[in-house]
């Protein structure tokens, strides 16, 4: 008992931890886009695109590829698909875990670049319609293998897959400003965004489950 509350009180404050860095964070960068009106960091992150496309200019076709795996198409199948399949297999509470990270960051993306109102850069390598801020692969991407990450690291010990989906998340990041269809402070606001949703959402289950165990009815 003393070792499980040992790591449930390390959890905690883990979660918190990320909770409140990438919530200051996002703060941060509306700070720095909406009112600051800085391009400072901006053009420091496109002018590194820049220099790897002119040395590797192979990495644009991998770049493409790469961000399908967070593209409107992908994540609206993975959202569907993956919790039939987990629910399939018995994993009722994990499949609509995965369904509803999809659905909310989705949905908490459209409202943001709505309230936010940022244009996508015009030196986009391909085109894209929409808004800017926050990047909506690099949000929606981190909620989904943001929550495969944690049902992985929760259920199955696997610490190293863990870290690799979640480095996945980033990658598709990167892309996006690989490509100039974001801006670097849209793709570290949709990580943000993301992060938060993610452990809001974690959260709110929890206590929605616990709840009801507490009443005898089975959620």
């Amino acid at each position: 008992m003393l070792a499980l509350f040992s790591f449930l009180t390390v959890e905690v404050v883990l979660i918190g931890a990320v909770f409140t860095v990438s919530l200051l964070l996002f703060f941060y960068l509306t700070r720095v886009v909406f009112v600051a009106h800085s391009a400072q960091f901006d053009d420091w992150g496109f002018q590194q695109a820049d220099k790897l496309r002119a040395f590797w200019s192979w990495l644009t076709p991998v770049a493409r590829f790469v961000t399908f795996f967070a593209s409107f198409p992908f994540l609206a199948l993975a959202g569907i698909l993956g919790p039939v399949v987990l629910r399939w297999r018995g994993h009722k509470r994990e499949a609509l875990e995965v369904f509803l990270a999809v659905l909310g960051a989705s949905l908490f993306n459209q409202l943001l670049k709505t309230h936010y109102h940022r244009s996508r850069p015009s030196s986009a390598l391909v085109f894209q319609p929409g808004l800017s801020f926050p990047s909506g692969h690099a949000m929606i991407g981190m909620a989904l293998y943001g929550c495969l990450a944690w049902l992985l690291w929760r259920h199955r010990r696997h610490p190293v897959w863990a870290g690799l989906l979640v480095l996945w998340a980033v990658l598709i990041g990167f892309t996006r400003v690989y490509l100039h269809v974001h801006y670097p402070t849209d793709v570290l606001a949709g990580f943000a965004a993301g992060l938060l949703w993610l452990i809001l959402l974690r959260t709110a289950l929890r206590l929605w489950w616990r709840e009801g165990k507490e009443l005898g009815i089975e959620n």
